[in-house]
């Protein structure tokens, strides 16, 4: 969550509120029912919400594993900061040059906000056996080596190597005075990837399955005494 205020319940008794820089990370494993939305005083008053949701595929074998919460506030992210202090890096999950992100993931990943003052260029090591994403959030700049164009909704894709570069230019808007890039990357799955609304899945015979333990009641029930009054339901990923 970068700006506003998120509520999330579970059929597994995870949940909670959570507001600028917390994160939310739950693998939905075996099957889970969940609801989440913006508070309704935040909907009533045309409060700012401001979010990034991101599916990350888990492996064939554990795609099965029980479901699982975590509540990450934005003070437990680990902050650093680029040689030239041009650059701050908020480390959420995975590891970067030694230091380890709070959140726990199934699949190896590593995620990062990080912002990038104007004029500034940030270089950091990557894991080489670590595909890796750059989604520009807010700003203007350059990604990779070459210097690729990137603005605000454009995602790059690096090649392989141990290292991310990017830069913002010198000259950025009012509304957006800083490059804000998602940084994400992982280790390659390499499995078939089938997918029917929110079922992720191997093969098309899991998808039937996971439909009907969704339609059977198997993913659990949200306690009726603190669903929220809308909403949506999300079986596994």
């Amino acid at each position: 969550m970068i700006d506003g205020i998120f509520e999330h319940q579970d059929s597994h008794g995870g949940g909670g509120v959570i507001t600028n820089g917390d994160t939310q990370w739950m693998t939905a494993g075996a099957g889970i029912l969940h609801i989440e939305r913006p508070p309704e005083h935040l909907v009533a008053s045309g409060g700012l919400f401001h979010g990034i949701q991101l599916w990350v595929n888990l492996p064939r074998a554990n795609k099965f594993n029980p479901p699982r919460y975590q509540d990450i506030r934005g003070k437990e992210a680990v902050l650093l900061s680029s040689d030239d202090g041009g650059t701050l890096l908020r480390l959420i999950a995975g590891e970067v040059a030694g230091h380890t992100g709070p959140g726990a993931t199934f699949t190896p990943i590593t995620m990062i906000h990080a912002t990038v003052s104007p004029g500034a260029r940030l270089s950091m090591p990557w894991n080489p056996g670590f595909n890796a994403l750059a989604y520009v959030l807010a700003g203007r700049g350059a990604a990779g080596v070459d210097r690729r164009p990137v603005h605000k909704g454009q995602l790059a894709v690096f090649g392989p190597g141990g290292a991310i570069t990017l830069s913002a230019d010198r000259t950025q808007s009012s509304a957006e005075p800083n490059l804000e890039v998602l940084l994400l990357g992982g280790r390659p799955i390499r499995e078939p990837v089938v997918h029917y609304g929110p079922f992720v899945m191997n093969t098309k015979a899991e998808i039937i399955q996971a439909i009907e333990d969704y339609q059977a009641g198997r993913f659990g029930v949200i306690p009726a005494e603190r669903m929220p009054h809308t909403g949506g339901e999300a079986p596994p990923a």
